[in-house]
């Protein structure tokens, strides 16, 4: 009797036949649909037209070898599990392709009990929390081992297909967008699709840097050049050097740290405070800022040489309340993930807690979004989340036109429930809740009786 197993595709990319043959044996044996491939080009076509759970690949093939296949696996974005296939131990190329996201390794010659033991444990690893939770693997980007971008809808695909083909470059990036919107994750998932990923992501929050010390933390110093300097000391930028350095809320910069970044953007080298030596760095460097730069130039609060220097490649993040049902599988998402966190079981969502969540603004974007999840799992246990159990400011909230996009109502049934939210939020008050209408209090008793309020 064949066993069975979650896993239910594979494919075998070798160039020797029986190798391929032996493993497609195994697997079937264990209850998988097995393909194979006898290179990497067709291999890539057939992962092209489907999407194989588990992926055995040959390390050393003719023409595209199996860390040029991994390489494509990666920057696609496809998530299957990929074991490598290795002649011999060469520890070098296994560290490699397992930080290249590779799940394990296979090496030649190899047993029936090796091949079942990494498929038992591939099926351990099968079902992360955006396919448990029934959103598609493909639709998101990881951004880090442990960290991914989520969004299926168009304006989110177009911008993971924009990170994806900026991130080879050194382009500097400029990432505009709303408070809570991801942008360092958006920095990140670029520094983790770069050549650059192996090393240091150095994140710079300048709204959080008291200004005294911002110059010191970013360029080092050495030891006696200011009271306090006891010894020297390397800077952000020197830590960051090869990797990528981000500043978040660049907009908070003073004149002249926008100065002195401008010169290390142009010259790629920069000295420590007190210091004469002139230290070189090769960095990439991206910025974020949910700020008009542009109205900062103007207000004389932003050098305009700096803007056109980090506008090489602009990326802007939407506000969540722009992505419809992105928020869908984002809520799913953080229940399970805030579960795990706190150590429960994943409570289902009902559809109508579903519907209230989908209808809020979102002012806090994604941040908000995850906090109310993380609050509502803490406070409540049951086994399903229902709109009671949501805070009240998003319950009761002003009805949203995105919320009426699978179903159309009457401008009768907005007006009601509108002043319905309206009185609400003012205890009942008619007066304050007319002047919040900009209606008088004889109009708004006359609309509360129409409407039975």
């Amino acid at each position: 009797m064949e066993e069975q197993t979650k896993l239910k595709t594979a494919l075998i990319v070798d160039d020797e036949p029986v190798v391929r043959s032996g493993i497609s044996r195994i697997v079937t044996h264990m209850g998988l649909k097995p393909d194979d491939a006898a290179d990497g080009k067709e291999a890539i076509s057939k992962m092209s037209d489907s999407y194989f759970d588990i992926i055995f690949l040959d390390v050393r093939m003719q023409g595209m070898g199996g860390m040029e296949v991994l390489g494509w696996i990666k920057d696609n974005n496809i998530s299957s599990l990929v074991v490598m296939i290795t002649g011999v131990t060469e520890p070098d190329i296994i560290i490699q392709a397992m930080k290249m996201g590779a799940f394990d390794y296979l090496a030649k010659p190899f047993g029936v009990d090796d091949i079942e033991n990494i498929i038992q444990r591939a099926e351990k690893a099968s079902a992360p929390p955006a396919q448990t939770i029934g959103i598609p693997k493909s639709k998101g980007l990881q951004a880090g081992p442990d960290r991914i971008m989520l969004g299926s809808s168009p304006v989110m695909q177009n911008l993971f297909s924009r990170m994806l083909k900026v991130a080879p470059t050194d382009g500097t990036v400029l990432i505009t967008g709303e408070s809570g919107t991801g942008k360092e994750l958006v920095a990140r998932a670029i520094h983790y699709h770069s050549r650059r990923r192996e090393n240091e992501f150095v994140p710079v929050d300048c709204s959080a840097l008291v200004e005294n010390l911002l110059e010191s933390e970013l360029f080092g110093h050495v030891k006696g050049s200011f009271t306090g300097a006891l010894q020297s000391k390397k800077g952000l930028f020197e830590l960051a050097n090869h990797g990528t350095f981000f500043f978040d809320e660049i907009s908070n910069l003073s004149m002249d740290i926008q100065a002195k970044l401008l010169r290390v953007i142009q010259e790629r080298e920069f000295t420590q405070v007190g210091g004469a030596v002139r230290i070189k760095v090769d960095l990439r460097i991206m910025v974020a800022s949910n700020r008009d730069l542009r109205a900062a130039i103007a207000e004389n609060k932003f050098r305009e040489d700096l803007f056109y220097r980090l506008h090489v490649i602009p990326i802007h993040l939407p506000p969540l309340r722009e992505r419809g049902k992105d928020i869908e599988e984002l809520v799913n998402y953080f229940v399970l993930h805030m579960s795990r966190k706190i150590g429960r079981e994943a409570p289902k969502v009902s559809r109508e807690a579903m519907d209230v969540l989908l209808s809020y603004a979102w002012p806090g974007n994604v941040r908000e979004l995850e906090n109310t999840i993380e609050r509502t799992l803490i406070l409540k246990d049951d086994a399903v989340i229902k709109p009671e159990h949501l805070p009240q400011d998003i319950r009761q909230q002003p009805p949203d036109l995105r919320s009426f996009s699978d179903k159309m109502v009457s401008l009768k049934d907005l007006e009601r429930d509108y002043i319905r939210f309206v009185l609400s939020r003012t205890n009942g008050g008619i007066q304050k809740a007319a002047g919040i209408l900009g209606i008088n209090r004889k109009t708004l008793s006359m609309k509360m009786k129409k409407y039975g309020l």
